[in-house]
């Protein structure tokens, strides 16, 4: 008798951390370092951060890039070593969620509470 196999589907996890936010990396060899994020993988569970964890990619000459070489660009991190940072404090803060008055859900800095990161 065969055996089934389970599936196995990405798992997509929802992240607290979204593109424009300002993030610090807690791990890794970046730690310390601040920056703006680029872009969110939710299925990778990676986030890219303006101008660190630079690679440099050897890339043929294409349609695209009339010149090839080598092109340094961002790699993604791990969502998990980065944390928000709030900027008035200096600090990375951990993210909750807080219901307005108006019944919109926003996300507030747990170390300071008066910073809404979404745009209201």
């Amino acid at each position: 008798m065969a055996t089934r196999t389970a599936r196995t589907r990405p798992m997509i996890v929802k992240f607290r951390v979204r593109k424009g936010d300002t993030v610090i990396v807690v791990a890794g060899r970046e730690k310390g370092k601040v920056g703006k994020v680029l872009h969110v993988n939710p299925q990778a569970g990676r986030v890219t951060v303006e101008k660190l964890n630079m690679i440099k990619r050897h890339t043929k000459p294409s349609q695209k890039m009339r010149q090839g070489g080598i092109v340094e660009r961002e790699a993604p991190l791990h969502v998990s070593n980065v944390m928000l940072y709030a900027q008035t404090l200096k600090k990375p803060s951990r993210v909750s969620i807080k219901t307005l008055e108006d019944g919109r859900r926003v996300r507030v800095l747990q170390k300071s509470p008066d910073d809404v990161l979404d745009k209201v």
